[in-house]
């Protein structure tokens, strides 16, 4: 932390960071924020702007059954407004849950100053195999055909296609669901059951690897993970019931891990009141898990998954359980700038502020090195030289 600084901006990029006793130059504008703390704009690895919610499977339904796709794209101009003002001038977003290529719609619609919002990643529609994602004919009339909330593949021929089709339609990422059904077992570890075969897995790997994209995966448990890292994964989501292996695992072959922490304690009341108490058992060995991995050193990466909660809710609370279960401040800040820079491969042009970065930089009051909790009362964006 410096004090009494100058940030000289030209255009979108920092020019230069200078104190401000040896500042000479001329600027066509003032901006005085000597009463703040200011940072770089910062980075949530995992988002969903065309999903508003979905604790329970109506909620999830009602999105796709009675809002057409555009409606849901105007909602979600709105979800990207609102996290900017958050303070987060880039994400990640993992995937239009039934909405398409949408999201690149608006990626575009902000690029070119049509709408307000983030410096956006893409995933499109996220890939998983038959019958193992809503919505479920199980659930619902088999006689209609019903949308679904990813790309169904079947066979390493089509989850190779589904990789290219994505790609073709603008995808940066390609979003894999790579467990679901998860249990807890009489030793208290946790398991769930496999969505692909190693064929799909290698055809997805390779076709994305390929084509100079990078493989993120929806993991939860043991299984999930293994056969995500296998995949070549560059991020693994969620992770909520990983084990001592998986950490170890993540360490070694320097994957990132989006603990999406906030989501789940968020879900867990409501689910098990509706009968699925699995996120209520993850809430009771997460702390404990984020710890093991952050000593092991796993490379964690700030993601919130909203989208799934409401984007009325804080984007920043997450920032709270990572402080409590371990992480300095100073970390818990890293995690969403420098650390997300990395992921992203835009190191030294988002998540900091330096010559040569883009103008990502937001304002809060306080110290957010003494209050973590700052980061959800953001005064102040700037993003790309603009001041929003």
């Amino acid at each position: 932390m410096l004090k009494n600084q100058v940030i000289m901006v030209k255009g979108n990029i920092v020019e230069s960071v200078t104190p401000a006793a040896s500042f000479k130059e001329q600027a066509d504008t003032t901006i005085d924020l000597t009463n703040f703390t200011v940072l770089p704009g910062l980075i949530d690895a995992h988002t969903h702007v065309l999903l508003q919610q979905d604790i329970t499977t109506k909620e999830y339904a009602d999105q796709l059954l009675t809002e057409s796709i555009p409606y849901r794209t105007l909602r979600a101009a709105r979800s990207a407004r609102i996290s900017l003002q958050n303070g987060f001038t880039t994400i990640r977003d993992l995937e239009t849950e039934g909405a398409m290529y949408a999201d690149v719609d608006v990626k575009k619609a902000i690029n070119n100053n049509i709408i307000p919002g983030p410096r956006m990643f893409v995933s499109t529609r996220a890939i998983n195999t038959v019958g193992h994602y809503a919505l479920s004919p199980e659930e619902f009339n088999w006689e209609l055909d019903l949308p679904q909330g990813i790309q169904i593949v079947n066979g390493a021929d089509e989850a190779r296609r589904a990789v290219r089709e994505q790609i073709a339609h603008g995808a940066d990422w390609i979003k894999i669901y790579t467990d679901r059904g998860y249990y807890r077992a009489a030793d208290g570890s946790y398991h769930g059951l496999k969505n692909f075969t190693k064929d799909e897995l290698t055809a997805i790997g390779d076709e994305t690897l390929g084509s100079r994209k990078k493989l993120v995966a929806h993991a939860v448990t043991h299984e999930g993970i293994q056969d995500a890292v296998y995949a070549g994964v560059t991020s693994i989501e969620h992770g909520f019931g990983m084990d001592d292996d998986c950490i170890k695992l993540l360490a070694e072959k320097h994957v990132y891990w989006c603990p999406t922490i906030y989501i789940c304690d968020y879900m867990s009341e409501p689910r098990a009141k509706l009968g699925s108490i699995m996120d209520k058992y993850f809430m009771q060995t997460f702390g404990a898990t984020f710890k093991k991995a952050l000593d092991a050193g796993v490379k964690i990466v700030y993601g919130t998954d909203i989208g799934g909660y409401s984007w009325d809710e804080p984007q920043a609370k997450d920032f709270e359980y990572m402080v409590k279960w371990g992480m300095t401040t100073v970390q818990a800040i890293q995690s969403a700038t420098i650390t997300g820079a990395q992921l992203l491969d835009m190191e030294g042009k988002i998540g900091v502020i330096q010559p040569n970065a883009f103008a990502d930089i937001i304002a809060v009051k306080g110290d957010p090195l003494q209050d973590i909790k700052l980061l959800q009362q953001v005064q102040w964006v700037m993003k790309n030289g603009v001041v929003y």
